[in-house]
């Protein structure tokens, strides 16, 4: 029978220290957190699953005290850190949860590899307003783009750069999104490899049942994404919540409970 851990321990993976959560027995699941966040959003989650599975979480490298990657990394290292951190702990077998990011994360493990790649079986999936759909950019954006690039060459001219050093980190900082201003130089670029990737090729190679959980109100990753997704991913259903936003699996804390409950067989 598997040993059951304290539920929330740290370990060193390649360098990195990872704080992670472990509790219960039998089959796992995984859950995967958002950009910017940490599995502690998932706990009353991982207490209810814990009773039937061995609910596990870790804080990716660069979150919840999880250390930074040495580099700025892109999904596939994300993926590859997941795939090593399984490994780990020994699991063979697991369902896994992605919000946002770890929705991306996801993406790249299961339509990114070939299933007999991964030293693990994959049985199910839920991905909740998950990222990795590149959205189109409109003309205005296009626009500021080309501006960007333009402003960004004049800013690193070398006399424009003698005399005004701190001018390009602060524009920047002006026209970042919040994820982009509160994260060090090494997530910073860490996220613009991230948003720069589209994984909606990905979405066909997914081979395994795939619960698609979303507010309608959700303006990171727009309904649409979801709607993509379903259509795209051979076996993917979709559970809206309406009214509800990015954080739904928060926002629709009972109704959430209830879809975990049926999907994973549980009683509350």
């Amino acid at each position: 029978m598997q040993q059951e851990a304290s539920p929330d321990n740290e370990l060193k993976i390649n360098g990195i220290n990872v704080i992670y959560y472990d509790k219960g027995a039998g089959d796992a699941v995984l859950f995967l957190h958002g950009w910017g966040s940490n599995f502690s959003l998932f706990k009353p989650f991982l207490e209810l699953l814990s009773q039937k599975y061995r609910a596990i979480a870790f804080n990716l490298p660069g979150f919840g005290g999880s250390s930074e990657p040495g580099k700025p990394w892109e999904v596939n290292d994300y993926a590859e850190f997941t795939i090593e951190f399984l490994k780990v702990m020994g699991i063979k077998k697991t369902a896994i949860i992605g919000h946002s990011y770890g929705g991306r994360i996801i993406l790249k493990l299961c339509g990114g590899y070939n299933k007999n790649d991964l030293p693990f079986e994959v049985t199910k999936l839920i991905l909740i307003d998950a990222a990795g759909i590149k959205p189109k950019k409109t003309a205005r954006q296009k626009l500021s783009a080309f501006l960007y690039k333009i402003g960004k060459k004049v800013l690193l001219f070398a006399p424009v750069k003698k005399i005004f050093p701190e001018a390009l980190s602060d524009w920047q900082n002006k026209r970042g999104s919040a994820d982009y201003k509160a994260a060090s130089p090494v997530m910073r670029a860490t996220l613009v490899k991230s948003v720069n990737e589209d994984l909606t090729d990905c979405l066909a190679k997914i081979n395994v049942p795939t619960l698609l959980v979303w507010g309608d109100k959700d303006t990171a990753t727009p309904i649409s994404d979801a709607k993509l997704m379903e259509k795209m991913i051979p076996d993917a259903g979709l559970v809206t919540f309406e009214g509800a936003g990015h954080y739904s699996f928060l926002e629709r804390k009972e109704q959430f409970r209830r879809v975990l409950a049926s999907y994973f067989e549980l009683l509350i």
